[in-house]
């Protein structure tokens, strides 16, 4: 493959122009899984920034799904896969279950349709029925390894005449089709990666449009929806990147114009490596059950990729899918490998906890979540779960924890929870520090700590001592938060409850 160095185009604006000035219509562009298991961050991000040039546009985004390899469906995962688009905010205007001329949006429903293009590339010239068996096809790309030759097919099936073929059909010897490849470089022009030229014959031999059990190849199928589906901007992953010119000449076979392409980079771990299942780092799902905010993965996605102006020195500002789409331009995604930083996306999701207390409804819903994870995790303990409580902790908790599953955790459980035991305990002292406290108008983190620095020093008690005393008897641990800040969060009920119940 051939890079040619083109000056990237900015596509929205353009399009934005057009619009604007002649009575074109607004750019369609499509998410079009297979039907394979669950999403993973790479589709996620191909359906994301679809979703986003659509919008930024003022046009039009599809879902469909293309099931034509029935030996790698997956039941369910449509359904699933829906499921996780909605959860991330992306909402497809076009599709399954949703009306639209252009449907049916599942390939699988769409046969009928491949077979009447099929037939016309047959009669056109471009493409021929060829009756090699997978043993011969096997012995071919063996021969190959062999001699260190590149494995591909021989193209023996394009020299049948009419009478062989006839022959053989009336055998009833079973076929698939394939496409004529010419020895033709094609050039396009890549959104992302600017100037894009290969000679596909050069490594692939004629490639199979139509499979021996009447289902479409994704090369063929793809082209042909596509176009059907009136698609304007296609925008994928890297690795249909050599493909392109392939479907292009089956674009050109038909006479049609192709859509303008788009070939997103591949997704990577901080240091490079490729994103690993084991380390649940692929799965759209398991950002989920571990306790990531949809807007946070979003932000996630897109602060790694690119796609909006770098303002240098600004920080991580969470934006909303309305900003994002607004904000959103083609010509700033980057070619490079998208490099995920973990510590990124904690920032984002602590930065949407934040922006979820700002707002009454979403604060509501913290609230609740934060209730019932209290309640599955001490559920035989006397729990101290008020609104006013969680609210106080929720607020407090935006600069030290960026999952709301954190505050569940044995480091916090003290603020939901009395302490199992306590040791050590001198129960004077306590009583005494019981009658300071009491005194306080205001029990907030300061006045606190100055109230117990105070009394250490006139009950000649080393402040270090009292203090490792008092986490004890309020949280039961050995570090966590200062013991004047565990004192502000309980409240200046429960503190003195707390310490009254082990002086008793």
């Amino acid at each position: 493959m051939v890079r040619i160095l083109f000056t990237n185009q900015v596509v929205c604006t353009v399009v934005r122009n057009l619009n604007q000035s002649a009575n074109l219509k607004p750019p369609r562009v499509r998410f079009a899984p297979s039907p394979t298991g669950y999403l993973h961050l790479g589709g996620l991000r191909t359906a994301l920034y679809n979703y986003l040039f659509s919008k930024s546009c003022k046009g039009a985004f599809i879902l469909r799904i293309e099931d034509t390899d029935q030996t790698r469906k997956v039941e369910g995962s449509v359904d699933a896969l829906v499921k996780d688009l909605k959860w991330a905010g992306i909402e497809y205007d076009e599709g399954p279950k949703k009306n639209g001329k252009y449907g049916p949006y599942i390939q699988s429903e769409r046969l009928d349709i491949y077979r009447d293009h099929i037939d016309k590339l047959l009669k056109n010239g471009s493409a021929y029925k060829c009756f090699c068996t997978e043993r011969r096809l096997n012995i071919l790309r063996r021969d190959a390894l062999k001699t260190q030759r590149i494995p591909k097919y021989d193209n023996r099936c394009r020299s049948l005449t009419d009478e062989e073929i006839k022959e053989k059909m009336k055998s009833g010897v079973p076929y698939c089709v394939r496409f004529k490849l010419t020895s033709d470089c094609q050039a396009y022009e890549d959104l992302i990666f600017g100037g894009i030229a290969y000679d596909v014959s050069l490594n692939e031999g004629d490639p199979v449009l139509m499979k021996s059990d009447g289902f479409p190849t994704y090369h063929f199928a793809n082209v042909v929806d596509d176009h059907l589906m009136a698609v304007t901007h296609v925008l994928r992953g890297v690795e249909w990147q050599i493909s392109t010119t392939k479907h292009l000449l089956i674009y050109r076979a038909f006479g049609w114009t192709p859509p303008q392409f788009g070939h997103l980079p591949l997704i990577v771990n901080a240091d490079g490596t490729k994103l690993s299942k084991r380390q649940s780092d692929v799965k759209v799902e398991d950002y989920k059950d571990k306790g990531i905010f949809p807007l946070a993965l979003v932000n996630y996605i897109t602060l790694s990729g690119g796609g909006f102006d770098h303002v240098p020195g600004a920080g991580v500002r969470l934006k909303t899918m309305e900003e994002l789409a607004e904000e959103f331009k083609i010509d700033k995604v980057s070619s490079h490998p998208s490099r995920l930083n973990a510590d990124l996306l904690e920032e984002c999701n602590r930065l949407e906890i934040k922006r979820r207390l700002q707002d009454s409804a979403l604060s509501q819903q913290l609230i609740t979540q934060l209730q019932k994870l209290i309640n599955e995790k001490y559920p035989q303990k006397e729990k101290q779960i008020s609104e006013e409580h969680i609210t106080s902790v929720l607020n407090w908790s935006t600069a030290r924890v960026s999952r709301i599953e954190d505050l569940v955790s044995i480091k916090y459980g003290f603020l939901w929870v009395l302490p199992s035991t306590t040791k050590n305990i001198d129960k004077d002292l306590l009583n005494k520090l019981v009658g300071h406290l009491e005194q306080l108008n205001s029990f907030e983190q300061s006045s606190v700590k100055e109230c117990l620095r105070s009394f250490a020093s006139s009950s000649d008690v080393k402040f270090p001592d009292l203090m490792k005393m008092l986490r004890s008897v309020l949280s039961g641990l050995n570090e966590g938060p200062s013991v004047a800040e565990m004192m502000d969060l309980l409240g200046k009920n429960q503190s003195l409850q707390r310490i009254k119940a082990v002086i008793r």
